[in-house]
């Protein structure tokens, strides 16, 4: 076998590795139906939304997984249930992940009724499906600490529920459903610069406190193209070394 030959199968060998360890990227992660956005990062004692308190009604962290900016994450295997009122799945406000997708009259953040347009604790509005799973970026920093970030309204017809791919800001709380698109394909949400933590929580318009039930999901994290390419070059140049070590 010539040295060419000996790289491009060292190569392709160790490509398969890496494309595998990729994919195997993930974390899973349980939403309570209590968990309110609007807390994220912030310390205990902290509050939100008409009596919500942090770590009670706090977002879950999810931990494990590197936040590259221009990398994307995506969400699967999203299942469960959330009420705002009353225990899943016994009543008929119970919710799979995309929320109250039918009911219109609720497709919107009744925070806004209650003067709060700018958000709250520095962390952005949204419009989204009442009861539909939500995430949103931070930095490092308490997000109290800067200004609020513009609203993502995912009733407006350009965005809706349906993208392929979304780039939500630092601090902007953006609609996760299901994690499928159009023709249920895998959506793409790529993280935003000076991210360094994800939370993810449910939409209500208030009082998360009576909310109950919970979503199920995997979030993984898959590099940017660039990042990609940039570890295949690493693999030829250690492949080429390796052979002339053998040669």
């Amino acid at each position: 076998m010539n040295r060419a030959s000996s790289v491009s199968r060292w190569l392709a060998g160790a490509s398969l590795v890496l494309a595998a360890g990729i994919a195997q990227a993930a974390v899973s992660v349980v939403v309570p139906g209590d968990a309110n956005p609007w807390l994220a990062g912030m310390p205990d004692g902290a509050n939100a939304s008409n009596g919500d308190l942090a770590p009670a009604q706090s977002p879950v962290l999810v931990s494990g997984l590197p936040w590259v900016a221009g990398s994307a994450v995506m969400f699967q295997s999203v299942v469960g249930a959330v009420s705002y009122a009353g225990t899943c799945p016994s009543v008929s406000n119970c919710f799979g992940p995309d929320g109250d997708v039918l009911m219109t009259d609720f497709n919107y953040d009744t925070r806004s009724l209650l003067g709060l347009q700018g958000g709250e604790n520095g962390i952005g509005n949204i419009k989204a499906p009442l009861s539909s799973l939500v995430g949103v970026f931070l930095g490092a920093a308490q997000p109290n600490l800067s200004a609020v970030p513009a609203e993502l309204d995912f009733n407006d017809s350009a965005i809706g529920i349906g993208f392929a791919s979304l780039s939500p800001g630092l601090k902007q709380v953006f609609f996760i459903g299901d994690g499928l698109g159009a023709g249920g394909v895998m959506q793409s949400f790529i993280v935003p610069d000076g991210a360094t933590r994800l939370y993810l929580g449910t939409m209500d318009g208030f009082g998360w406190t009576g909310n109950n039930g919970a979503f199920t999901l995997d979030v993984s994290a898959v590099p940017e193209p660039a990042a990609w390419l940039l570890s295949l070059a690493g693999l030829a140049l250690l492949g080429l070394r390796r052979t002339r070590q053998r040669g």
